[in-house]
């Protein structure tokens, strides 16, 4: 221990003496080593790259070229065994034992092209080849190989060794615009590179030495020895055995190239905004996306019989918030804008914005499920809205409005509920192409008159549905962050933010109360698309079509998936038929189908307190009207109690109404009767055949209690010619009514189609045509009358 102490302070100062005595050795030696240092570029590869998007399981989905026109993938974290083993024994047999050059290899080489007098064998190491190509365009010189040994030790250096073949694999040329390993698999075999057999493999390991032997045609048998000498060599150095051989050397070399993967073209494009360039692994399933490609595809051809080229899916997995399933477009041509992404395009919403309201109103305490609704002849300050059936219910249940998306009751809710006040609502939900004030939109907003696209629509709907799901798999709290954008990147997480006792737009109470609604089936306006629906899975779902018929939307959701179809056409034309229910349900059902089946969202019951509701009208009960219990959200309610019952006296054979003017108050029966105001009681009666008009006064009662009415003009059974004015137009027919009470509000019909309401003045113009008519008015008590008229 002592010599060695005394050896060290011996050493540094032979040292500390030399650097003294040789200044300039020094400086040149430390420059060189400088230069050595830093000789090799921090990034050796610059090319741009192309955009690859693959599945959550790392299938390819597709790719955007580079900028440069060249097929080139992004580096790969590694390179697969047997392609390793065909290059390292192809090019570089002692490649994991070499520092970068292999002086026997070189010595070799320039000996042998000495002899033949022009180069015909290289000594380059694959470390030096991954030198070369990085220096492009450099000429093969003596002076270039040195400075590429120099490189070469460097990197040797600087990477591990399997960092290198990475490289190398990275950026070899495979022929025409193909670049590294992970695309000449693709385009010569339609396979990824783990997937090549030995005979593949050994394929690629040769063509970067003379890649233009794959080109279809040429030197095909030249490229065949090449492959089977270095089989050979594999199974002489004991890689492969010999059954393994044999096969190897039966298969067949690529005859033509295969296109890339185009499963999700429209994703890639979306994802280069903000990723071009890169690898992403996104969240898609490639087997759902495959399915839901083929389904669209299928419906596609069937839509393009009506000229309709165009259709978007979007599938998101309601707990992670990603997206499973993204079809942005059918596989139509240019003319028909196959490139246009739908699932991100402003289109008119339809009436995919009525469960919002229908929650809204429910979250306010304004509505209950079974509520009596108007749906009859609407017109608000010159607008009328209309069924897109063109009829009346007369009235119907809240909860049944949504189902069948009748338009009246939804405007005639909005106007209830006020639309400033859920247009400034409609802002939680950061919905793209909603930003106009409420005065711009009026009252259409909740028939389409808004636009949004798909993308926000799922989004908002599988944000509803996980606000049931954190509800109750929480102590009953809601996340402040639940309405976010889904996610399209693996490894990317939702912050669904921080857990309180206050709701985030809506209560879980009323989302569950509107699903409730969106999933019911057995509807009384028929079989549109019922036909569709699986009954054995509960999907609460929605349609929409726009005005013109230009958009077909149809949205569902389980406690699960959200599901979202959009069909149309992308330049805006609209064609007839096409209908949420007609042209989206079905490929909305189809998703579903392929998607694994899902339980129904259980009920968030700390949210519900039961009240009584009068049985017939949904509203809160009173006194006079039969009552059933029901839950609602548990709020202040605002629901007014119900104005549709009264208690009236009828007489011993319950025949007739009475009152003290004419019967004995005692002997006479008191009973709660469900009267419905004339208009709505006219249409509601159609379909509700047991709905009963009031009895009738007694004879001697009636006059002293019920205004009457009476046509002044025209009497019955005239016969009336229409007149020209001096512009040689008709002039209408003014009907003339008397009522006791002006006041009361009248209701008119010309052969029962509904003309409009009079109140004071009871006169109205119409323009009959020519032939028999029936004019009926009915007042606002139900009293009625009518004549026949012959128009000449």
């Amino acid at each position: 221990m002592g010599l060695i102490n005394k050896i060290i302070p011996f050493k540094r100062g032979v040292i500390k003496e030399w650097v003294k005595k040789h200044p300039r050795k020094v400086l040149v030696s430390a420059i060189l080593l400088l230069a050595y240092y830093f000789c090799l570029p921090k990034d050796l590869f610059v090319d741009p790259t192309a955009t690859v998007i693959e599945s959550k399981n790392g299938k390819l989905l597709g790719a955007m070229i580079a900028d440069d026109g060249q097929w080139r993938f992004p580096e790969v974290d590694s390179v697969p065994f047997k392609f390793k083993t065909c290059i390292i024994q192809f090019e570089d047999a002692y490649f994991y034992r070499h520092p970068g050059f292999n002086p026997i290899s070189m010595a070799k080489a320039v000996a042998a092209n000495i002899k033949a007098g022009k180069s015909v064998r290289g000594g380059s190491t694959l470390t030096q080849q991954v030198i070369r190509l990085s220096r492009k365009g450099k000429k093969r010189t003596y002076w270039e190989k040195a400075i590429e040994l120099v490189l070469a030790t460097r990197l040797e250096l600087r990477h591990t060794k399997e960092e290198i073949i990475g490289l190398y694999a990275s950026h070899a040329p495979f022929g025409g615009n193909v670049v590294g390993l992970d695309v000449a698999a693709w385009r010569f075999f339609g396979l990824q590179a783990h997937q090549l057999s030995w005979a593949e493999s050994a394929t690629l390991a040769v063509l970067p030495n003379a890649p233009s032997l794959i080109y279809p045609g040429k030197n095909q048998g030249h490229l065949l020895q090449k492959r089977n000498r270095l089989l050979r060599k594999l199974f002489e150095n004991g890689i492969l055995d010999h059954t393994t051989y044999e096969m190897a050397l039966l298969e067949k070399l690529p005859r033509k190239p295969y296109p890339l993967p185009k499963l999700a073209p429209h994703l890639v494009h979306y994802l280069a905004r903000s990723h071009k360039g890169e690898r992403i692994t996104s969240t898609i399933d490639k087997n759902l996306q495959s399915n839901v490609n083929v389904i669209l595809n299928k419906h596609y051809q069937n839509l393009k019989q009506n000229q309709v080229h165009n259709a978007a899916a979007l599938v998101l997995d309601v707990h992670t918030r990603q997206v499973l399933a993204y079809i942005g477009n059918t596989p139509t041509d240019k003319d028909h804008q196959k490139d246009v992404d739908m699932v991100h395009a402003i289109r008119s919403t339809g009436s995919t914005l009525k469960p919002l309201l229908y929650a809204a109103m429910m979250d306010a305490g304004e509505l209950l499920p079974d509520m009596l609704v108007p749906d009859v002849p609407t017109q608000i300050a010159g607008y009328r809205p209309e069924n897109f059936n063109e009829d009346y219910s007369g009235a119907v249940e809240a909860k049944k409005a949504l189902a069948r998306s009748l338009n009246i009751p939804a405007v005639r809710l909005l106007q209830k509920y006020g639309l400033e006040r859920f247009r400034d609502q409609l802002n939680a939900f950061h919905m793209k192409g909603i930003d106009k004030p409420a005065d711009y939109y009026g009252l259409t907003l909740i028939l389409g008159g808004a636009e949004s696209n798909l993308w926000d629509l799922c989004k908002t709907y599988a944000s509803m549905a996980s606000t049931i799901n954190h509800f109750n798999t929480s102590s009953s709290e809601y996340f402040d962050q639940e309405f976010t954008n889904p996610i399209l990147i693996k490894g990317h997480t939702i912050d669904f933010g921080r857990k309180s006792t206050e709701k985030t737009i809506f209560d879980a109470g009323s989302i569950y109360l509107t699903f409730e609604a969106m999933k019911e089936v057995n509807r009384p306006q028929g079989n549109e698309s019922w036909e569709f629906f699986d009954s054995s899975k509960e999907i609460a779902w929605k349609t929409g079509t726009s005005f013109g018929n230009k958009d077909a939307w149809a949205i569902g959701t389980t406690k699960d998936y959200v599901v979202g179809i959009w069909v149309g056409n992308a330049d805006g034309e609209g064609r007839p038929n096409v209908t949420g229910v007609s042209s989206a349900a079905p490929i909305l059902f189809d998703v579903f189908d392929v998607l694994p089946k899902s339980d129904w969202f259980e009920k968030p019951l700390d949210e519900f307190v039961s009240v009584e509701v009068c049985r017939n009208s949904g509203f809160l009960a009173t006194k006079d009207c039969p009552k059933k219990t029901i839950s609602i959200p548990d709020k202040n309610n605002y629901v007014e109690a119900c104005k549709y019952h009264r208690m009236v006296l009828l007489d011993q054979q319950k025949q007739f109404r009475v009152n003290s003017s004419c019967a004995d108050i005692s002997s006479s029966y008191r009973e709660p009767w469900f009267v419905l105001p004339p208009l709505m009681a006219f249409y509601y009666k159609k379909s509700h055949p047991t709905y009963k008009n009031l009895p009738p006064f007694k004879e001697n009662c009636k006059n002293a209690l019920e205004p009457t009415m009476e046509f002044i003009y025209p009497k019955n059974n005239a016969q009336i010619s229409l007149t020209k004015n001096f512009e040689g137009n008709l002039n209408e027919l003014v009907l003339n009514l008397a009522h006791t009470k002006p006041e009361t509000s009248v209701y008119w019909y010309l052969d029962e189609k509904y003309l409009g309401q009079t109140n004071d003045f009871h006169e109205l113009g119409i323009l009959p045509t020519t032939g028999k008519h029936t004019i009926m008015a009915i007042d606002e008590l139900g009293n009625e009358a009518k004549i026949s008229i012959q128009v000449k």
